[in-house]
C-alpha cells in the first residue's frame, strides 16, 4: 500500500483524498480506490482541516458526512479535478497503448450481463488499463460521484449524455419449479399471481418492484405477495429453482435453468420487452483511450451495434 505525503507538491493528491471521501462517504472506501492505507486516508483528511482551520466532515462510528464547508469546497473541486484528469487522460493519449483506471457505474445485471463474459479478454487485450468497476442499483450521478461511464437501461440514461447502446432489447420471464406448478397450478393471467407465493425483488433505495405485464395493449401491474424478499436477482432465480415461489426476472438469466427444466415459464404472452442495456458517458468529457478500448471491446463482442444522440 503506497502512503500519502504532505507537502506543497501533495495539494493535489490530498484534495483528491478529500474527494475520495466526499464521493463515498467513507473512509475505508476512499483507501480502496486510491490504493493507500486508511490511516493515510485519515491522516490526509485531518491535516488539511488543520491547514484550512475548519471541519470538513463529521465523524461517527457509523457514517462520515459533508459539513457546510465540506459542501462547498466538494463542489468547488469536482469541475477543476475533473478538468486535470482530462487533461492528463488527453496527454496520456499520446503513449499510444491505452492505459489509466476507468471507472464504471453499473447494475448487479448489466455487470453479469455485459462486463463479465468479456473481461478475461479486455484484461489481456489492454493490461496497463484498470477497471474499477462498481455494482450500483441506485440510479446515481456519475459525473458528481467520479464515475467515467454508468451502464443503465436505454430508458433511464439522462439525456445530456452520450449513449452507446449495447443489448437491443430485455425480456422479462416469469418462471417457477415443476414441483411449485405441481403443487400450486399455474397462473392463467396476471391477477392470478395473488393466490400464488411470488419472490420480490427491493431497489437499493427501499421500493419494491411492481411486476409489468403487457399483452394486446392491456397493461397490468401486479403487487405481488409471497414468503421472499430479495435485492439480488441471480438469488431470486436460485430460490425460483427451490420451489420457493415465482420469479420475474430477465429472461437471459433463465435460459440455462429452463434449457435443464429446472424452471418452467408462465404467463408468457403477458410478458413484456423494455429498452436495451446502454453504456453511457457525459458528452463535455475527454473520453479515455482506456474507456475507448473498452466501448470498442463491447462493440466487436455482439453486444453493441449503434450510438445514440442524447
Amino acid at each position: 500500500m503506497k502512503t500519502i505525503h504532505q507537502s506543497r507538491s501533495g495539494d493535489l493528491l490530498t484534495l483528491s483524498v478529500f474527494l475520495a471521501v466526499a464521493n463515498h462517504r467513507s473512509f475505508r472506501a476512499a483507501s480502496v480506490e486510491l490504493n493507500v492505507t486508511r490511516s493515510a486516508v485519515s491522516h490526509s483528511i485531518k491535516s488539511l482541516e488543520q491547514r484550512l482551520g475548519v471541519r470538513l466532515f463529521n465523524r461517527t462510528t457509523r457514517s462520515v458526512s459533508l459539513t457546510e464547508a465540506g459542501e462547498r469546497l466538494a463542489g468547488k473541486l469536482r469541475p477543476a479535478m475533473s478538468s486535470i484528469t482530462e487533461a492528463l487522460q488527453e496527454v496520456d493519449d499520446f503513449r499510444g497503448t491505452p492505459s489509466g483506471t476507468v471507472r464504471i457505474n453499473a447494475s448487479d445485471v448489466a455487470v453479469r450481463m455485459v462486463l463479465r463474459p468479456l473481461l478475461a479478454r479486455f484484461h489481456k487485450a489492454y493490461p496497463e488499463v484498470h477497471l474499477d468497476i462498481v455494482t450500483d442499483g441506485r440510479l446515481g450521478d456519475i459525473v458528481a460521484e467520479g464515475f467515467d461511464a454508468g451502464i443503465r437501461l436505454a430508458e433511464a440514461v439522462p439525456q445530456d449524455m452520450i449513449a452507446v447502446r449495447i443489448i437491443d432489447n430485455v425480456r422479462f420471464a416469469a418462471v417457477a419449479s415443476p414441483d411449485y406448478l405441481g403443487a400450486h397450478g399455474r397462473p392463467i393471467v396476471p391477477q392470478d399471481l395473488y393466490q400464488h407465493d411470488c419472490i420480490r425483488f427491493r431497489f437499493e433505495s427501499g421500493a419494491i418492484y411492481r411486476w409489468e405485464f403487457e399483452r394486446h395493449g392491456i397493461a397490468e401491474t401486479i403487487n405481488v405477495a409471497g414468503p421472499l424478499t430479495l435485492t439480488d436477482q441471480v438469488l431470486m432465480v436460485e430460490a425460483a429453482i427451490d420451489g420457493i415461489g415465482i420469479a420475474f426476472v430477465p429472461d437471459f438469466l433463465v435460459a440455462e435453468p429452463l434449457q435443464e427444466r429446472k424452471l418452467e415459464q408462465v404467463l408468457d404472452e403477458w410478458c413484456p420487452e423494455f429498452p436495451g442495456l446502454c453504456l453511457y458517458y457525459p458528452g463535455r468529457r475527454h473520453v479515455s483511450s482506456g474507456l475507448r478500448a473498452l466501448i470498442e471491446t463491447i462493440k466487436t463482442n455482439g453486444r453493441a451495434c449503434e450510438n445514440l444522440s442524447p
